[in-house]
């Protein structure tokens, strides 16, 4: 039993020399770690210290850095959006021709969803909370408007080149365009149980990307 103790009596104090030594990388250890937690349970089912015990860190470390469980939600929220944002930066359609950077955009967000679905379980349980979260950042609305302008700015030639339509609200027109992409991966469960039907699978994500895309265009082009 002695050695039982000084050996977690060791392993403690090399965790805290390791806090010690990487603040920044014990805090984002508890914001992944916080992530997959809230993804799975929401902010009431997460634990402060099984979110600790995946971040190899302590429950003390975890209020030094984020204040409150509340708190640390709205840096996970903040964090999610922030990496759609940053992959957004990723995209060049300056050059490209409407029609085909409106295409690009729009695929661009519907691959994201596909890819990072605790995105959408965390926007479902803030939803769930009425926004209340995401109102006391001051930085998410700030990292939504960068993709808004893209969107606004290929409207904005498209419509010079005559083909897109006039009187296009750019931010109906996300909406519109992140709903095609977000239900189906939000409710893929549920989808399946009643419909029968995967819309996860490969073949049924091509199809709904072409049926969506084809939506889209038929809506944005000129008759």
């Amino acid at each position: 039993m002695t050695g039982q103790r000084g050996s977690r009596s060791k392993k403690a104090t090399m965790n805290q020399s390791k806090i010690k030594r990487d603040p920044e990388g014990t805090r984002r250890r508890i914001l992944l770690a916080a992530a997959e937690e809230f993804a799975n349970g929401g902010l009431f089912g997460a634990r402060v210290d099984q979110i600790a015990r995946r971040a190899e860190t302590n429950e003390r470390m975890l209020y030094y850095y984020f204040g409150s469980k509340e708190q640390l939600f709205t840096a996970v929220l903040e964090h999610a959006f922030g990496a759609l944002t940053e992959a957004e930066k990723t995209l060049d359609l300056n050059g490209i021709a409407p029609v085909e950077a409106i295409t690009r955009l729009a695929h661009f967000v519907w691959d994201y969803y596909r890819d990072h679905p605790d995105l959408l379980r965390l926007i479902n349980n803030e939803n769930l909370h009425e926004a209340r979260y995401i109102q006391r950042s001051s930085r998410i609305r700030e990292m939504i408007s960068p993709i808004v302008a893209t969107l606004s700015s290929i409207l904005e030639r498209g419509q010079r080149a005559g083909l897109f339509r006039a009187n296009i609200d750019p931010l109906r027109l996300y909406v519109a365009l992140s709903g095609l992409g977000y239900y189906i991966v939000s409710n893929r469960f549920t989808l399946e149980a009643s419909l029968g039907r995967d819309f996860s699978s490969p073949s049924e994500r091509a199809e709904m990307m072409r049926m969506n895309t084809e939506l889209l265009l038929a809506y944005l082009m000129r008759k």
